[in-house]
């Protein structure tokens, strides 16, 4: 398949420091290139929505004005560092786009945006060969490592793009007052759109003004309206011209000119297909349109056995039963403060927003705040705070796990998109780290981490403890898993009470144990079931609690010929690395391995656990080498 837009046509421009304006070609230059990268933008992330991998658009949509200005010093001056530096990982579209029309990749490249081993992650990942030169982890980590690059090359002009989003974050503001302490030639090229992924700040976060926070901690600041291109073309080489750290905030509307998603939340994420076909019929992209509205070839599904067909999302059946537990609370608003970190549909969250919206606060990107703030309205006996976000940032709050943990604090925390699994946002997003919030001291610790099988379990579990002191992190994974199933075929969690502390017994074997939980039990269940149909008596153990020993079990482990622990956490921080040390501790030394996420992502969705190696195939092999 050929990329459907002629990117031919699109035009390098150089402009001098020194210019002050552009003349009437370079203009039109500037606006047919424009229109060429939008397009390609709107149609390739479109693309990607076709075949479910998502793409998030608006962003990378939104910036493309103020990047090709920068790209055009970038080429008219050595002076200009040859990097556009990104903190806003999700806008990674527009790196991919420039690739190619500077010749680090082809155009058909783009027909890939997502997939698995194709490179094109959702977030950058630095690889110079393919024309990307870093890594923008997550919201607001980059800017100290730009003034870091800025350090390291003091004759350079430093760009970076932010937004209103990222700037929420406490790291920036860190950033900032570093970059003027020691006047560093950083200009920042700000999205102000005012639109994020749960709401407008404008509207949720009353007082906070991108321009006057900069402005606040010294930097020099202007603004103007991001769709004149002569104004921002004139305020960016103002910037440029003049020394220290300086930002540019151009003013917008989220995604301008596209039907259905202008000024829209939803614009953040990838476009919907009938929109960007409509948006590309409007611009006569007919050979986009064309491919854009073929038939795309569905996947066959996976069966597993001892699960079911039907498959339920823990991550946003969160949110729901804890809307039922607030329903048996006389006042839920003076014991319960639900604080989202702008992640609500992702974990679940929105779910008490329309229903319990008296104790429900969106707290913008803030986690280290966030946390803290669930922490501190649970540090009184009978009170609770409910926090949520993505596993990946936990590790952001374990400073704060551990004041809320010294504050004796009552927090329910929801981490949600943990493991590998249909991660195409790749490396930077995995939540593979989740036992760092198991950080504190033995005496008196009553944290909790708990990795329920399926949407039932979940349930069970968030029963049962919901009322519970202390530090309680419950996690689920983006991907939807099965129910798993009893030996007779009936859902396993369908009438169960949760007990606390406890490792369950899926099936019994006499060869040798599995350990699991969360998405990998249905797997390894699938690989149990599959074995004893050979005649080999492999048992399965679920451990919902990952960071209790159940004594009983580890005894009855114990005395098996083996034990296997697979998992999607980290290989060297997770499960695995510490069962095998309790065995040993209590005299036990069956045959111990263990398998666990050990390498950078490859993209793609249900392929990323495949490729750390532990397919069905994979955890077979596994145990037929602990059985000989």
């Amino acid at each position: 398949m050929t990329f459907p837009i002629d990117l031919s046509e699109y035009t390098p421009l150089k402009f001098t420091l020194t210019q002050e304006g552009m003349s009437a070609e370079q203009r039109a230059t500037l606006e047919k290139n424009i229109s060429i990268v939008r397009d390609s933008i709107v149609f390739f992330t479109a693309l990607a929505n076709t075949k479910g991998l998502g793409g998030h658009t608006g962003g990378a949509f939104d910036i493309v004005p103020e990047l090709l200005i920068v790209d055009g010093f970038m080429k008219g001056s050595d002076s200009c560092y040859p990097v556009y530096f990104d903190e806003a990982g999700h806008r990674v579209a527009i790196q991919y786009i420039m690739a190619v029309l500077n010749g680090y990749a082809a155009p058909e490249s783009l027909l890939h945006y997502r997939e698995f081993n194709q490179g094109l992650y959702g977030h950058p990942e630095r690889n110079e060969k393919d024309g990307v030169f870093f890594s923008s982890g997550r919201l607001g980590h980059l800017w100290s490592y730009v003034n870091g690059i800025a350090e390291a090359n003091p004759g350079k002009t430093v760009f970076m793009f932010g937004s209103d989003g990222s700037q929420q974050e406490g790291d920036d503001a860190e950033a900032a007052r570093y970059a003027v302490a020691r006047n560093l030639n950083v200009k920042l090229l700000i999205d102000d759109n005012d639109v994020t992924i749960a709401g407008h700040p404008t509207e949720y976060m009353k007082g906070y003004d991108v321009v006057k926070t900069l402005g606040g901690h010294g930097l020099g600041i202007s603004d103007c309206a991001g769709e004149d291109i002569d104004a921002l073309f004139t305020h960016i080489q103002k910037a440029i011209a003049t020394a220290g750290p300086i930002a540019v905030v151009a003013k917008r509307l989220m995604a301008v000119g596209i039907d259905g998603i202008e000024g829209l939340p939803k614009g953040h994420d990838v476009i919907p297909v009938p929109m960007a076909i409509d948006y590309l019929k409007g611009r006569a992209q007919d050979a986009a349109v064309a491919i854009l509205s073929q038939e795309v070839e569905k996947k066959e599904k996976t069966e597993y056995l001892g699960s079911t067909p039907e498959t339920g999302k823990n991550r946003d059946d969160f949110g729901k039963v804890i809307c039922e537990l607030l329903g048996d609370v006389e006042d839920p608003a003076a014991s319960v403060l639900v604080v989202d970190s702008d992640l609500e549909g992702s974990c679940g969250l929105h779910h008490i927003r329309k229903n319990v919206p008296q104790v429900y606060v969106h707290g913008g990107i803030m986690e280290r705040n966030n946390f803290s703030v669930a922490a501190g309205f649970g540090a009184t006996p009978g009170k609770q705070g409910i926090f949520g976000t993505f596993a990946a940032f936990q590790e952001m709050v374990i400073s704060e796990i551990t004041m809320a943990r010294l504050n004796q604090a009552n927090v329910l925390a929801h981490f949600s998109h943990s493991g590998v699994d249909d991660m195409a946002d790749n490396t930077c997003h995995f939540g593979i780290n989740n036992f760092f919030a198991d950080n504190g001291l033995a005496e008196h610790d009553n944290t909790r981490l708990y990795f329920p099988a399926d949407p039932l379990q979940l349930k069970a579990v968030l029963n049962k403890v919901f009322h519970d002191s202390g530090l309680r992190f419950v996690f689920s994974t983006r991907s939807a898993t099965p129910f798993i199933l009893d030996e007779a075929g009936n859902k396993l969690y369908e009438d169960y009470s949760f007990t606390p502390d406890k490792d369950e017994v899926i099936r019994e074997g006499d060869q040798g144990y599995i350990v699991s939980y969360g998405e990998m039990l249905y797997r390894c269940l699938d690989v149990v079931e599959r074995l004893k149909q050979e005649g080999i008596n492999v048992g399965l153990i679920n451990k919902p609690v990952l960071n209790v020993v159940d004594e009983e079990m580890v005894a009855k482990l114990g005395n098996s010929p083996f034990v296997l622990v697979v998992e999607t956490q980290n290989a060297k921080t997770g499960l695995g690395s510490r069962y095998g040390s309790w065995l040993l501790e209590r005299g036990f030394a069956p045959g111990y391995g263990y398998m666990g996420t050990w390498k950078d992502g490859a993209g793609g969705l249900s392929e990323q656990i495949p490729y750390q190696g532990m397919s069905g195939a994979d955890i077979r092999e596994k145990v037929m080498a602990l059985m000989k």
